[in-house]
């Protein structure tokens, strides 16, 4: 064997040492972006020792299976001393709001729930604010706004235009009534006013034995309107005007340690672990889809939706 021969060997075996040492560091990080993913963006879980469990409810609220587990996992985790509920949104399905409040009040029939209005809390999300025992909200934060809406689009005027229609057979006049493609019949309406009424008199009842407001008083406050922070403080919809502070003193009267972490248990990561997710966002960048990348984008559509399933609790600014 030449010196070359030897020479060659020693290289070759150089470079399969290099990347087996890279094959394994590959895999470590992966492992280890994982991970992170998987705990909520950190190498530990602190939610294995004594803190004050914290949920962000933000947007439209919809039917969401994974915040119901989590809220779940919270009233059954001993570590979690209490529960604040964070809440920005106008609203959403009712089945939704109805959903989460069950899920909260299940929390609260073992530990402390305070729910923290922000900036809006109306419609189903005051009805998900009703399930703390403890209302906080900011002055001017806005709230309230208790009722329900069925909304349904009418296009016939447009049809007519151009000259198209839609003919239909049925088993019942009232099958999928109302219809965006005639006016709907006074029976229609009735239907659907009933159906709306219902819920809206079971939103009531929640309000008044959540507040302990008497009927008349709870009636009184549900037409729709929406209040400031001090002026659902004045009406009784909420208990103390606030934030932190507000928050830490209730508490402090619950017997639970206000200096405890404040630990977000936040929704699972669904993004792609990093090295991955990099070389996503190289290949949209090259094809000029770096739009794509941003999951914003993809929340927006979502929460833009025209129209919701189902009945709908939720504030609308006239003309938004």
């Amino acid at each position: 064997m030449t010196m070359s021969d030897i020479a060659d060997r020693r290289r070759i075996r150089r470079k399969l040492t290099f990347w087996r040492v890279a094959a394994f560091i590959l895999i470590a990080l992966v492992i280890v972006s994982v991970w992170i993913g998987a705990n909520g963006g950190t190498l530990s879980d602190d939610r294995q020792s004594p803190h004050i469990a914290r949920i962000s409810i933000s947007g439209l609220i919809q039917d969401d299976v994974e915040l119901l587990e989590r809220i779940n996992k919270i009233a059954k985790n001993d570590n979690a001393k209490a529960l604040i509920v964070s809440i920005s949104s106008p609203g959403g399905t009712t089945y939704g709001g109805e959903a989460i409040y069950k899920a909260i009040r299940k929390v609260g029939e073992k530990k402390p729930v305070i729910s923290d209005v922000r900036t809006l809390a109306a419609s189903a999300g005051y009805m998900i604010a009703i399930a703390g025992d403890h209302i906080v909200a900011g002055e001017t934060s806005i709230t309230g706004s208790i009722g329900v809406i069925y909304q349904y689009p009418q296009v016939k005027g447009l049809l007519d235009k151009l000259g198209v229609s839609l003919e239909e057979i049925k088993s019942a006049p009232l099958k999928a009534e109302p219809s965006p493609f005639h006016p709907a019949s006074e029976e229609a309406k009735g239907a659907i006013q009933a159906m709306v009424l219902d819920s809206y008199d079971w939103f009531v009842s929640i309000v008044a034995e959540r507040r302990k407001l008497d009927r008349p008083k709870a009636q009184s406050l549900a037409d729709g309107r929406v209040y400031t922070g001090r002026q659902a403080l004045s009406a009784g919809l909420i208990d103390s005007l606030g934030g932190m502070e507000a928050i830490k003193s209730y508490l402090k009267e619950r017997k639970v340690d206000p200096d405890l972490a404040i630990l977000d248990w936040a929704a699972p990561r669904t993004s792609t672990p990093f090295l991955f997710g990099s070389v996503a966002k190289q290949v949209l960048d090259s094809l000029g889809l770096s739009w794509l990348a941003s999951s914003s984008a993809i929340e927006n559509l979502k929460e833009d939706k025209l129209l919701l399933d189902g009945l709908v609790s939720v504030w609308q600014v006239e003309g938004r």
